[in-house]
Order: C-alpha cells, then sequence, then structure tokens
C-alpha cells in the first residue's frame, strides 16, 4: 500500500507521529493509500520552513514572483490529466468534473501572474507644503490553508498562488480524505522553481488544524468547509490574533417563476443538483416553485434525473460517480429514507443503489423530494449530496421571504423572462452570489467568491480583489523632504541658492 507524506522545505518528509489516516478508492470501497497525519511537532517544523522561506521570498520582486508562477501554470496545464485522475481515484467524481476542477484552479493561478497591476500602490503629492503621502500593501508572512475534500485541487489553488504571488509562503493542510493532489501541486511549484519552504503540505485530522489555528509564526488562516467548523476556525484564529477567512457551508436556493423556461430551468436544476453528486458547497440543493411552475418543473427534473448514468468516474459514460466514504453514504441517505415522515412527497429515492462489478463503492442514486416543509430536517440540514428538496409557495414575494430566512447565504439563483423581477431579485435576495437564469453563479476569478450569514466568516471573500486584500496589509507612508535649494551652508547639491 502507498504511503503518503508531507512535503517540507522542497521535499518530502516522513511522518514521525505513527498515525496514518486510510484513503479510499469511493468506487471500490477498496483503501488504496495510508496518508500521514501530523503531530503539533510536524506542524511546527512546516510553519518554521515557511518562516525562513518567507525572510526572502517576502522581498523578491514581482517580476521572480511572477516568473515562477507563469512557469507553474504551464506545468499545471501540462499535468491535467494527472491531477483529474488523482481527483478521480480519491474523491471519485468522473473524470470530467475533476478536469473541470483543474481548470477553474487555474483562473487564480493566471489571476496570480498578474499580481503585479493588483499589487499597486497610490500616491498623492503635496497634500500639504512638500508633503506627500502613499499607501502600499505589503504581506502578512506566513499563511495557512485548510481545504475541503469536495474540490480537492481547485480550492487550494484558490488559496495559495495568489498568496505566494502577494510575498507570503504558505503551509497548506488539506482534506486527508483525498489528499494526493496537494502533493503533486506542491511538488510541480517545486519544478516550477519556487524556492524550498514558500508552499509547504502536512497532511493531518483535527490536531494538525489546532496545532495551526494556535501557532504564533502563523498570520492569516484560509478555510473552506462546513459551517460548524468554519465558526470554531474564525472564532479559535481570531481569539490568537490571526486574521481570517473562513467560508462554511451553504443550502443554496433557485427560484423559478411561471414565465421561466420550464425546460431549461430543469436541465439547470439537474446539473447543479447532481453535478460532482451533489458535493460541492454551491450546488442547488432547494428549488423555490412559484405557482403553477411547480407540477411542470418537478415532472422535467424527474424525468431527466432518471436518465443519468451513475458509475466509476474512470467510466467515461458515467456522469455521476459514488460519494467519498461510506459513512457519508449513510448519512446523505437518512435525508431521503426520513423525508417521507416528515411530509415530502418522495419521487425518486436513490437510497440502495449498487453499481454492478462495484458493490462495496459508496454509492447513491438520484433522489428528488416535492413538497418539502422548511422545518424538515432535509430542507434545513447542507445534505452535501444528490438529494434535491421542492418547495412551493404562492408568489414571488413568499419565495424571497422564505429563501431570505434561511441561515445560510452562499449562492443563489432565480430563473424568469422578467428582466424587471430579475432586477428586484439580484437586489432583496440575501446572499453573497447571485445568478440569473444561471444555476451557479461562481464568479470568475478576477472577482471574488463568498457568501453571506452563516456561510463566510471573517470580512473577507476568496480569491479576486478580497483576495488580494486579505494576503496583504495596508500600510501609508507620510514623507516630507527638505527643498535641496535648502542644503545647510556647506552642503553642495548642486542646485543655487535661494538666498
Amino acid at each position: 500500500m502507498k504511503t503518503l507524506n508531507h512535503w517540507i522545505g522542497g521535499k518530502t518528509v516522513e511522518g514521525t507521529s505513527g498515525d496514518y489516516g486510510p484513503v479510499t478508492d469511493p468506487a471500490t470501497g477498496a483503501v488504496t493509500t495510508r496518508v500521514a497525519l501530523a503531530s503539533a511537532d510536524e506542524v511546527d517544523t512546516a510553519v518554521a520552513a515557511a518562516k525562513a522561506a518567507y525572510a526572502t521570498w517576502g522581498t523578491s520582486s514581482l517580476s521572480a514572483r511572477t516568473s515562477v508562477l507563469f512557469r507553474y501554470r504551464a506545468l499545471l496545464d501540462a499535468h491535467r490529466d494527472q491531477i483529474a485522475a488523482l481527483i478521480t481515484a480519491e474523491h471519485g467524481k468522473v473524470h470530467s468534473d475533476a478536469l473541470g476542477e483543474v481548470a477553474r484552479g487555474l483562473e487564480i493561478v493566471e489571476l496570480a501572474c498578474g499580481i503585479t497591476t493588483q499589487l499597486k500602490g497610490e500616491l498623492s503629492t503635496e497634500v500639504s507644503s512638500r508633503v506627500d503621502v502613499a499607501s502600499i500593501r505589503r504581506p502578512v508572512g506566513v499563511v495557512a490553508g485548510i481545504t475541503p475534500f469536495n474540490f480537492p485541487a481547485m480550492v487550494p489553488m484558490w488559496m495559495f498562488p495568489l498568496a505566494v504571488a502577494c510575498g507570503n509562503t504558505f503551509v497548506l493542510k488539506p482534506s486527508e480524505k483525498d489528499p494526493s493532489a496537494a502533493n503533486l501541486l506542491a511538488e510541480l511549484a517545486a519544478e516550477a522553481g519556487l524556492p524550498d519552504g514558500v508552499l509547504n503540505v502536512v497532511h493531518g485530522d483535527k490536531a494538525a488544524v489546532d496545532a495551526l489555528l494556535a501557532h504564533p509564526d502563523v498570520a492569516a488562516v484560509s478555510f473552506v468547509g462546513s459551517t460548524p467548523i468554519a465558526r470554531h476556525i474564525h472564532t479559535t484564529a481570531s481569539a490568537n490574533g490571526k486574521r481570517v477567512q473562513a467560508l462554511g457551508g451553504a443550502k443554496n436556493h433557485m427560484l423559478v417563476l411561471p414565465d421561466a423556461d420550464l425546460d431549461a430551468a430543469a436541465d439547470a436544476a439537474v446539473s447543479a443538483a447532481y453535478g460532482s453528486a451533489g458535493e460541492r458547497c454551491m450546488a442547488i440543493s432547494a428549488v423555490v416553485a412559484v405557482g403553477s411552475a411547480g407540477d411542470g418543473l418537478v415532472a422535467r427534473i424527474k424525468e431527466r434525473a432518471e436518465k443519468i448514468k451513475i458509475g466509476p468516474g474512470t467510466d467515461p459514460a458515467s456522469e455521476m460517480g459514488p460519494l467519498i466514504t461510506a459513512a457519508h453514504r449513510d448519512k446523505v441517505a437518512s435525508y431521503v429514507t426520513g423525508a417521507a415522515a416528515q411530509g415530502a412527497d418522495v419521487v425518486l429515492d436513490g437510497t440502495g443503489y449498487t453499481v454492478d462489478g462495484f458493490e462495496d463503492g459508496h454509492w447513491i442514486g438520484i433522489s428528488l423530494l416535492d413538497h418539502v416543509s422548511t422545518d424538515s430536517d432535509a430542507y434545513r440540514d447542507e445534505i452535501f449530496g444528490p438529494v434535491l428538496c421542492v418547495l412551493r409557495v404562492g408568489t414571488y414575494e413568499e419565495g424571497v421571504a422564505l429563501m431570505n430566512a434561511s441561515p445560510f447565504g452562499n449562492g443563489t439563483a432565480i430563473f424568469t423572462r422578467d428582466g424587471g423581477a430579475a432586477r428586484r431579485f439580484q437586489l432583496e435576495i440575501e446572499a453573497g452570489m447571485v445568478g440569473v437564469n444561471v444555476p451557479i453563479p461562481v464568479p470568475v476569478g478576477y472577482h471574488s467568491f463568498g457568501g453571506w450569514k452563516d456561510s463566510l466568516f471573517g470580512d473577507h471573500h476568496i480569491y479576486g480583489d478580497d483576495g488580494v486584500r486579505f494576503y496583504t496589509r495596508g500600510k501609508v507612508i507620510t514623507t516630507r523632504w527638505p527643498d535641496p535649494a535648502d542644503a545647510p551652508t556647506g552642503v553642495d547639491l548642486g542646485f543655487p541658492r535661494n538666498h
């Protein structure tokens, strides 16, 4: 069995804690790798390597940093399939989904390549007699990133390329469930010329996370994961004097008005709810059907969902793969089995689904729940699986009120032909990302990603301008210089005397 170790100081470092975690192939259920789980001492070693590297990387030129990043981007592009294969092997998503993940991560690497314009300062001259004021941005130091299992390549690439482009050094703690992609990302960065210690990868569980949150040499923490953990990360790291961006969970809604193109809305709902097996924080998990839209929309979603081909991610015919672990599969299934007792109509029940020849995989089929109430578990909780809830309301106003009552505010969408309704929705809905006839409104790299309410803890969204601001600190410099003509007697600067 393969053992995956840490990447510290530009090289593979064997784990010394003696603790290892299993990494499984979700399609077969077989344990394929054991990953070293770091102790607090091993975390300290990684942070020390990052701190040592910061002494030179933090003062390196912008051209030196971007030269590395341009080479890194080329290497990532050349190794797309290899990265995607690791994602499929350990996460289970189909290869096309994995390639899409890599592509979205590359967007942020490309943004980092252009960091020179993002870091330009400002200058005001003659604010007073011979006084100028300049505003500049400086790196914060050692940054930690704690990333989730559902996007083992993309989310790390949402963090460390911008962080190191801004002059910081980075310690990445990826999910221990699918950790191999993170090591490959670090190895390719070293091949691109990133100096030793600038990017480090430590694998681990809660012990490693807590060590990072408490470490005095970690200046900032980026996190993506569930809301309870995001709240813990924000509270703990902030109490230890660190700046924090902690992106939490979601219950993304899609409002469908009676005038919408129901075929287009059904296509969008199916892809947004069941793509990547629903294991994404931007998945649509609740469709709010207004008035007469409901029956026709549910029928269309059911018709399309039943045609989805479920199978191993390595099979080109597969459109949806397994869930990450058997325990997670069982948890997702429990929401479906309990839905009817809480008043829902179970239109499609995906529990008990298996794939011939892969019976031990972490399989679950498509589930569609109609007439779901807002006080049911399936609605209130982030399920993080291929389960779509449909809620019925009578009016646009009722739909918006229902959606705004949710404690989550990550992403949302409206489907309508009415521009006026869409405009109202953009302004009235309480969410950080809004789509108009777009079901998964993930911003492009040069805009920032993040939600409201219990979907974000901290002031900064991730990547884009917010990412640059998070990974830098502002400094304002006020200067006054005497006129050379006023130099003291005996000092000749070659200027004519005024008196």
